[in-house]
């Protein structure tokens, strides 16, 4: 029998629904925000912004900024090759340079940046500097760049930081950051006996991730290190990554956040660091680097994807081949777009058994703002265009849309078309979950000839991003107390009170006596990053192995003082050195075993850890007359395996299914031809409010269990995203009998649809 075995039920603490830990400091506002943060000295940094989307920089007049009153410094690039020889970072390839060297790629990319004491000069003084722009062709759109007249990138220079991406080469003459493929079985094969064949294109746009703490660094120089205070998800590679960018050891590096006002990916790998950093060890004062929500929007997003799909079927309904081609518009910065086109790629043809697949995935460059991680890791745009076609052929061989998932979902035991091995995936059991939840089999009220009512569901999964690494350490004092060093990055996802009940857990302790230190490179060990769901699976196993190592090292401390292997630290300690003294010290790392994928045929019996799962169940009303619409109910069942807090993992559910609504909707970021973006504010780009969201918003966890999961968990905070938009979709042709092909799905576009069908199309100009 283990520990936890013979813990007794009133100490457990993982299935507990607890309140978030520091849920308190934030009500009261004493949260620590790097925001807030104000250093002796401080100078303000502005940014002055392409206005042009592709362009030669002829020059930079800074003559008339540097004279104005109360200006510090103007700084361009010209300055960081000062210090920085190779000012060019990012985590796939280093493609982003701290400021624009020689070209400019994209609308807002940096240019110049004005320090000064107050904020409101600095900003004044970036319209007294001159740049001379000789303007080259721009492409933005990503199927063009697939094939380019334009090449948005002269030379390319991998990264090579993490292993899933060591295979990255640099390449001239091509927008094609990455081009991932899969293939099993013969697809031409297939299509040619096929009952059946459907193709279909859909289209994703760009978003913005929208934290409503905007990002923000503050960099401190000191004699041969330097600080960086920052709103980060992933400390450990800023502090990679800026002591490689200056030479230094890491031990010169400290990189430490607070908790963070939201993150959703825009926060991760590097942002504004290597900036704020340069900038400080240029003037030698601490420099906060701070955005505007506008400023946002030219900094970091969402990926616009074109997905063509192509489908054999049976008449019976079953699927026998499927062929996709993805296109992910990347913007004019890598970031970790390579990532994305081949974590997400792989899972194109969906959550079915499919025995003949072709999926081709491309990260591709265009002049347009960046685009990286975004809450789901690029699933959500999966699972629009697989869940959407899937109701299409339903509705094509008049099959329930439910029946013909049950009919060809992967079922536990069976290889995904990478030829990794399903397991612990719960998704007949989530399907059939949110058909009853949904009552799919009772009679539906379609509403009047002026308010129609439709209703769809959607499935999705993803795969955990592997392999990455985390460690912890746990320590226990001579008083009995506990602290957990952790770098995984609270952001209002509740993981310092999750790693305070894992721990708990183990050592037998209420998890509210635990404290949780936030991350600080001097102080906390390595985490990858927090970001793709991964956090309680890896974060989870080291945070359970830290423990189990303190709690082992403390009972052979206890036996070696003479007392029982059951004695507590507070008797044990004060037992071996005679007074209230020492520390029991547990250290824990983990790393998942993964089998990278062939490059030929993206085969790998070990491709991912765990699957995370959700489904979605939506009603809505569509008024006939104006295409507007309103969801009514919306369903949600996701698989976490084990929920470690009940409490959090229910608004996790509620929070990812809003933030997914929005995207499916409203969120649309508009470019003109020449790439200007028309909506960069809270004025013009509608992110959801309490009238666009549901009242009722159902939730359910899953009755399963991850074999391999720390405690049996996996992560959650993202599986709510999956099945919304193609759902809505679903429940539109449902209602009025038009299918939608791109997002969002605006009134607009619903009237539009409308009245094609009726022979009577708008023109543009109506």
């Amino acid at each position: 029998m283990n520990a936890n075995d013979a813990m007794t039920r009133e100490t457990r603490q993982v299935g507990r629904s607890l309140g978030r830990l520091e849920a308190r400091s934030k009500v009261t506002g004493r949260a620590e925000y790097i925001h807030n943060l104000v250093l002796p000295r401080m100078l303000h940094a502005k940014i002055l912004r392409s206005p042009v989307a592709h362009a030669h920089l002829r020059g930079i007049d800074t003559s008339a900024a540097r004279a104005m009153p109360g200006v510090h410094a103007v700084i361009t690039s010209e300055d960081v090759l000062r210090i920085i020889p190779e000012p060019y970072f990012g985590p796939a390839f280093h493609d982003q340079p701290i400021l624009a060297i020689g070209k400019v790629h994209y609308v807002g990319e940096p240019v110049a940046v004005v320090l000064a004491d107050d904020p409101h000069v600095a900003e004044a003084a970036l319209h007294l500097i001159v740049v001379d722009y000789d303007e080259l062709p721009a492409v933005f759109d990503e199927v063009e760049a697939w094939s380019p007249d334009v090449v948005v990138h002269d030379r390319l220079k991998p990264a090579g930081t993490f292993p899933d991406l060591k295979h990255l080469k640099g390449r001239t003459q091509t927008n094609v950051a990455l081009d991932f493929r899969v293939r099993k079985g013969d697809v031409a094969k297939a299509f040619a006996e096929a009952d059946h064949v459907f193709e279909h294109t859909f289209r994703t746009q760009q978003v913005m991730h929208t934290p409503l703490e905007p990002m923000i660094s503050v960099a401190e120089p000191f004699d041969d290190a330097i600080t960086l205070h920052t709103a980060s998800q992933s400390p450990s590679f800023v502090r990679i990554e800026i002591a490689r960018l200056l030479g230094w050891p890491e031990n010169r590096v400290r990189v430490r956040t607070g908790i963070l006002g939201g993150g959703f990916g825009a926060k991760l790998y590097i942002k504004l660091e290597a900036l704020a950093a340069a900038l400080a060890l240029l003037v030698r004062r601490p420099v906060r680097v701070a955005l505007t929500m506008e400023e946002q929007f030219f900094t970091i997003t969402k990926h616009a994807t074109t997905f063509r799909m192509k489908t054999a079927v049976t008449n019976e309904g079953q699927i026998t081949g499927r062929e996709c081609e993805v296109w992910w518009n990347g913007g004019a910065v890598a970031d970790i777009g390579p990532r994305v086109t081949q974590k997400s790629g792989f899972t194109a043809t969906g959550p079915y058994e499919i025995d003949n697949v072709s999926i081709d995935s491309y990260a591709v460059y265009t002049n347009l703002p960046p685009a990286g991680a975004f809450r789901g890791f690029g699933i959500p745009q999966m699972v629009w265009a697989y869940e959407s076609q899937a109701d299409m052929i339903a509705r094509a061989l008049k099959m329930d849309p439910v029946a013909f998932r049950r009919k060809n979902l992967l079922r536990e035991g069976r290889a995904h078309p990478t030829g990794t091995i399903m397991h612990d995936a719960a998704l007949t059991l989530c399907l059939d979950r949110i058909a009853d939840r949904m009552k799919w089999d009772a009679p539906f009220d379609r509403g009047t000839p002026k308010l129609r009512r439709g209703r769809g569901i959607g499935i999705g999964f993803k795969a955990c991003v592997a392999p990455t690494t985390s460690v912890a350490i746990v320590n226990l004092s001579a008083d009995g107390s506990c602290i957990v060093y952790s770098s995984t990055v609270d952001m209002g996802q509740g993981s310092d009170t999750a790693i305070a009940m894992m721990a708990g857990d183990v050592l037998g302790i209420p998890a509210e006596t635990i404290k949780v230190i936030h991350p600080d490179t001097d102080v906390t060990p390595y985490d990858m990053a927090t970001l793709g769901s991964r956090s309680t699976f890896h974060m989870g196993h080291a945070v359970r192995l830290a423990a189990e190592d303190a709690k082992a090292n403390l009972e052979a401390l206890a036996l070696q003082v003479g007392l029982p292997a059951t004695a507590t630290a507070a008797q044990v300690l004060p037992k071996k050195y005679g007074m209230q003294a020492g520390n029991i010290v547990g250290v824990g790392s983990y790393i998942p075993t993964y089998k990278s994928p062939d490059h030929d045929t993206g085969q790998s019996e070990n491709i991912t850890p765990n699957w995370m799962v959700g489904a979605c169940g939506v009603e809505i009303e569509v008024d006939t007359e104006t295409g507007q619409l309103k969801v009514i109910r919306f369903e949600n069942v996701v698989d976490c395996g084990t929920a470690i807090n009940p409490l959090v993992v229910d608004t996790q559910i509620s929070g990812a299914a809003i933030m997914q609504l929005g995207s499916a909707l409203l969120e649309d970021m508009e470019f003109d031809e020449q790439g200007q973006l028309r909506n960069a504010s809270f004025s013009e780009y509608k992110i959801p409010g309490i009238h666009d969201i549901p009242h009722v918003i159902g939730r359910e966890i899953a009755d399963a269990y991850q074999t391999n999961g720390p405690f049996g968990a996996k992560g959650v905070g993202e599986s709510a995203t999956f099945g919304v938009a193609s759902a809505i979709a679903e429940a539109i042709e449902d209602a009025v009998g038009v299918r939608l092909t791109s997002l969002p799905l605006r009134p607009e576009a619903v009237y539009r649809a409308m009245a094609a069908a009726r022979n009577e199309p708008l023109s543009d100009e109506e």
